[in-house]
């Protein structure tokens, strides 16, 4: 436990100091601020801090002592009690929502989306701990943790690392990634193009910021990444809804739709979360659409590294030349969900706005972890990962697909696309919520179907990551759905 140093304790010269120090003393004890079992600082050091006499502290120490506040320990000091005076009634923090019985005034009220965010339903029902079938976190028990440390240590005491570094991204990386994405995605780019970010939600905050304006419409698939419509609103951007046909965006239904948006967000890889993969042909419609429209489209390519029966179709990005195109990645699926570092690719013209935003909305990202992912993907550690995850994914699927399809259909449908590290179960006529709690209860993760849908959609299902589970897991978690689904949810 921390221990206070008191510096802002300040007494007033012209009143009784002893007075004054119990009274403050035996306040922050009674309202939390001195926890119990903190230890105070030393008679000699507190006297020393606010001037006074040591007899003065010590005097006022042996009073709180007495009463019950504060307890020694022979040779350790002196620690707030665990626990109040029988006497003493702890004051209450108070929720001001309005003006209070002792006057006190009430505080300032949210903005529309503030009050928004503060009755949503929780992004996820196991309070953001890395449960088992948690979506989005990658097998982080075959993580090759000595390479990485290795690779750590060789940075760790790096000088230059230890300060500012580039708001765009460290160099290293930035070449490193280029050459990446260019042989294996179909990106085209150089270093130049790309911005470090802290994740892939600040890539998305940071086109929001640079893309839309109060009142521009943001187009996103339905169902479709809960986050990023939040971010979107954040900006004062409109909501327009495109749906999808065989699991991908349908492009003919949008052409047809007569849509008009400043930016469209997709996952045509891997669809989340439904999972289809969009063909090369409708990519290609959807940049003429883009180009005809003057649409951006934010090329969330998040997973894109894991496909089980055929190769990943090449990035939207670099289907064409000169493509409204800013396309995003991060290193959460692909390493380790607790890395935070994402990334963007913005078209030339655009590099300097970009780069700017970064600047000044959040700085640069932290730079030892950068020059270690720059050294893990340059000396082939990084392809090699990949391409034992593919075997190693590819195998938990098929495995969770078999049981789902044996002991939970027809009560719920296996929605399994082949590429991913999720599979969507839809449960029709079942709270997916209420389905969600009881696995959480069980300590298993999932995100309930109906979360991705922002019109309230009578659509329910579970979305279930098979990557960071086990044999045993995925047995244990089919079992409780299979007894889950024998009773009904209102």
């Amino acid at each position: 436990m921390n221990n206070p140093d008191l510096a802002d304790l300040i007494l007033d010269p012209e009143h009784p100091l002893q007075a004054q120090l119990y009274r403050r003393l035996v306040e922050w004890i009674c309202s939390g601020r001195l926890a119990p079992g903190c230890k105070l600082p030393s008679s000699r050091r507190l006297s020393a801090s606010l001037d006074i006499s040591r007899n003065t502290v010590t005097l006022v120490l042996e009073q709180l002592k007495a009463e019950g506040f504060v307890t020694s320990h022979v040779g350790q000091g002196i620690f707030v009690s665990s626990a109040l005076p029988a006497y003493v009634q702890k004051p209450q923090y108070q929720a001001w929502h309005s003006q209070d019985s002792d006057g006190t005034a009430p505080l300032p009220g949210l903005s529309a989306l503030g009050q928004k965010l503060q009755t949503a339903t929780a992004f996820k029902t196991d309070s953001g701990v890395s449960l088992p079938f948690s979506p989005g976190i990658p097998d982080l028990n075959a993580f090759p943790l000595s390479i990485w440390s290795r690779l750590y240590r060789r940075h760790k005491d790096r000088f230059p690392l230890l300060g500012y570094g580039h708001s765009q991204g460290h160099p290293p990386l930035r070449q490193a990634l280029a050459e990446y994405l260019r042989s294996c995605r179909g990106v085209l780019c150089d270093e130049s193009q790309i911005i470090i970010t802290n994740g892939a939600q600040e890539a998305l905050s940071l086109c929001a910021q640079v893309l839309l304006g109060p009142g521009d419409t943001a187009i996103m698939e339905n169902p479709g990444y809960r986050r990023a419509r939040w971010v979107f609103q954040a900006c004062g951007a409109k909501l327009a809804l495109a749906e999808l046909q065989s699991g991908y965006l349908d492009v003919d239904a949008l052409t047809k739709s007569k849509l008009h948006g400043k930016v469209l967000y997709t996952t045509p890889t891997h669809q989340y979360p439904m999972g289809g993969v969009m063909p090369a042909s409708e990519r290609l419609k959807l940049l003429d659409w883009a180009s005809k429209t003057q649409c951006w489209i934010l090329e969330d390519d998040y997973d894109s590294e894991f496909s089980f029966k055929h190769k990943p179709v090449a990035a939207l990005q670099g289907m064409a030349e000169h493509t409204p195109v800013i396309y995003m990645g991060s290193f959460s699926k692909s390493l380790q969900s607790g890395l935070r570092l994402g990334y963007i690719i913005v078209p030339k013209p655009f590099v300097q706005a970009f780069a700017r935003a970064k600047e000044i909305l959040s700085g640069h990202s932290p730079l030892l972890a950068q020059a270690v992912v720059a050294d893990f993907i340059d000396e082939g550690h990084f392809v090699r990962h990949l391409r034992k995850m593919r075997i190693n994914y590819r195998e938990k699927w098929l495995h969770f697909c078999d049981l789902a399809r044996d002991k939970l259909e027809p009560q719920a449908q296996l929605i399994a696309s082949s590429a991913g590290m999720h599979v969507v179960l839809a449960t029709p006529g079942r709270n997916d919520l209420e389905l969600s709690k009881q696995l959480a209860e069980h300590r298993f993760g999932s995100t309930p179907l109906s979360f991705f849908y922002p019109d309230k959609s009578l659509n329910h299902g579970l979305v279930l990551g098979f990557a960071n589970t086990n044999k045993q897991q995925r047995e244990d978690c089919i079992d409780l759905l299979q007894s889950f689904l024998t009773h009904s949810f209102s």
